[in-house]
């Protein structure tokens, strides 16, 4: 997918567990229980995998599950929520041109799809 330019001052990235998926459609806010905090090398390699989700076709429900909240070293940048079931992740905050936000498709079945999943559930679990 393509990420904002602001990707690049990323430094910080908390995970959240979204717990009231049918709210962020349109919300302003990532709301949800931060699970984990990833910084340095991590917070890289989730971008990396982000980064290198490609499009599918985009199904109705949209109630994700996953979010992060991607961090400057003093601000924030954007976010972003994932549902694996209806193939979109939304994306959007301060750091995100207002043509690039919105929700957009990507395979859940793909590779990075698959790592990034894992990745959070690990976290949950753990």
């Amino acid at each position: 997918m393509l990420l904002p330019l602001t990707h690049e001052k990323a430094e910080l990235i908390e995970v959240v567990r979204i717990t009231a998926p049918e709210t962020h459609l349109r919300a302003e806010h990532l709301a949800g229980d931060e699970v984990a905090i990833w910084d340095g090398p991590r917070a890289s390699r989730a971008l990396a995998l982000i980064g290198d989700l490609r499009g599918s076709e985009l199904h109705r429900c949209f109630f994700p599950g996953w979010g992060v909240r991607v961090h400057s070293a003093t601000d924030l940048l954007f976010r972003l929520a994932f549902c694996f079931e209806c193939h979109g992740v939304r994306l959007w905050g301060p750091g995100v041109p207002a043509d690039q936000e919105g929700i957009e498709p990507f395979d859940p079945a793909s590779v990075p799809a698959r790592e990034l999943l894992r990745e959070f559930r690990g976290v949950a679990s753990g």
